[in-house]
């Protein structure tokens, strides 16, 4: 990859591009989820499992709504966390954050998502 005269690895970081990775990496969280739900035995704890797992889509957008934030205060210079020693002081560590905390929202976003609708699907059984 070029790099630019500061040391920032080139192109930089696209939102787009950081919420594809977010979401494919939230999908493949998804098939431990689905174990681990059928590794429960009992339809009540297994409900409970899910229950519980599904409030981890309000952390998801928690951290979502906090990158974005961080991806704005930013003003275009995001930065990937390869390029952490390109940083020059404490208010540039918002160009690495801001994607890391938007990634990791997704990623939250779709498995508590997920766990909802196996929730719903469990509470439909008999």
């Amino acid at each position: 990859m070029a790099v630019d005269q500061d040391g920032v690895m080139l192109p930089r970081l696209r939102p787009a591009d950081v919420a594809r990775r977010g979401v494919i990496f939230g999908l493949l969280g998804v098939v431990p989820l689905v174990v681990a739900a059928l590794s429960v035995s009992g339809h009540s704890a297994r409900q409970e499992f899910l229950a519980v797992v599904s409030a981890v889509g309000f952390f998801g957008v928690m951290l979502l709504v906090v990158g974005a934030g961080f991806w704005w205060a930013s003003a275009g210079d995001i930065r990937r966390v390869r390029d952490w020693r390109t940083i020059t002081g404490q208010a540039a560590s918002v160009t690495i954050v801001g994607p890391v905390f938007l990634r990791c929202g997704l990623i939250l976003l779709v498995v508590g998502a997920a766990a909802f609708g196996l929730y719903q699907l469990a509470d439909a059984l008999p």
